[in-house]
């Protein structure tokens, strides 16, 4: 790698602008003021001067320059930050080492897969079997263009189907079980891990897919929802539910809407709440806390108004207290009993 790219890409790369596309910044003189990401802190001791193009928080020592911070905020290590900052600033990388090439070549492998999957699942529910699934969503008010954004699909039951579509496309039995497709117990042939459910992408923050939520379509089916298990592409914990179209807007608005389930998420950013996003499948953590807290000053929780959406309220309440401080707000929306965001929004529109 010639060594001037990575200052090449400081000199088109405002720091500010990196940092400033994940959390919010506050100008003063010259420099930027934030609440370090990387620890719990009550005023803002992050400082990011664009003069010296590098950032330090008085508080915890955390220091560097735009790859260093990418790589500790996106959790990446150094060549997918530099990989990703290149494209940003539009400038070519050189060719890899043996190592690096095939490090890449596995995240492409995997993130290939993924991708395939997802067009196949999509291609399964325009097909005659996916008749039901489609009046399945429209029944739930989704139209064909959030149906088509937001890349829903469906698995046929049988337990090849996704494997031998894979297979003719090239993607050996390796990558499909280490990408989670398939369930491959020891000993036994290895299956499609979704069979008969309605197919949801879980998408990283570029957009990319790099997990599925299945719902189950009849009610003898258990579990209700099955997600893809952790991967070296998914970590359940550090990704929300439509993150990829919802941070942006956080960003911009200063509020995040967290909703329980994925078919919430979808119902109100159909209806123009963009800004929602969901846990996949746990209740919200940490990290997630984390990371809505240094793209925004107010969550907004709106979980069911059931027993079981006020016990996820008080979970969250319980894991987010140690990380409250001053500038930051934990907001409840509180629904009429029987109601979720889905409902209730299909009922009565954003209002």
């Amino acid at each position: 790698m010639a060594d001037d790219i990575p200052q090449r890409i400081k000199d088109r790369l405002p720091i500010q602008e990196v940092i400033g596309a994940r959390i919010k910044l506050t100008r003063q003189g010259r420099e930027y003021m934030a609440l370090c990401p990387f620890h719990v802190e009550k005023s803002p001791s992050f400082s990011v001067s664009p003069q010296k193009g590098f950032y330090h928080c008085f508080g915890c020592g955390a220091s560097g320059d735009i790859f260093t911070f990418v790589q500790e905020y996106d959790k990446v290590d150094f060549r997918t930050a530099l990989d990703g900052l290149a494209r940003q600033a539009g400038i070519a990388l050189p060719a890899f080492t043996p190592q690096q090439a095939e490090h890449k070549a596995r995240r492409q492998g995997l993130t290939g897969i993924m991708e395939a999957a997802r067009t196949w699942y999509q291609s399964q529910l325009y097909s005659p079997a996916g008749g039901s699934v489609q009046r399945y969503l429209q029944g739930r008010g989704l139209t064909a263009d959030t149906i088509h954004t937001f890349g829903l699909g469906f698995a046929p039951d049988g337990g090849e189907a996704l494997k031998k579509a894979l297979l003719a496309q090239g993607f050996p039995l390796t990558l499909q079980i280490e990408a989670g497709l398939l369930s491959a117990p020891e000993g036994k042939t290895p299956w499609d891990r979704f069979r008969g459910r309605l197919m949801i992408p879980i998408r990283d923050r570029q957009g990319a897919t790099i997990a599925f939520g299945g719902r189950s379509l009849s009610p003898d089916q258990e579990p209700k929802y099955l997600n893809s298990p952790e991967t070296p592409l998914f970590h359940k914990g550090d990704n929300l539910f439509a993150q990829d179209k919802a941070f942006t807007p956080i960003a911009k608005s200063g509020t995040a809407v967290v909703v329980e389930g994925y078919f919430d998420a979808i119902a109100l950013h159909q209806a123009g709440i963009i800004e929602a996003v969901a846990p996949l499948g746990t209740a919200l953590g940490e990290d997630q806390i984390r990371q809505l807290w240094s793209l925004a000053d107010i969550i907004e929780l709106c979980f069911d108004g059931d027993k079981a959406g006020a016990r996820a309220a008080l979970r969250a309440t319980e894991r987010a207290l140690p990380f409250l401080v001053t500038g930051k707000s934990l907001r409840f929306l509180l629904l009429p009993p029987g109601e979720d965001p889905d409902t209730l929004v299909l009922k009565g529109g954003s209002e």
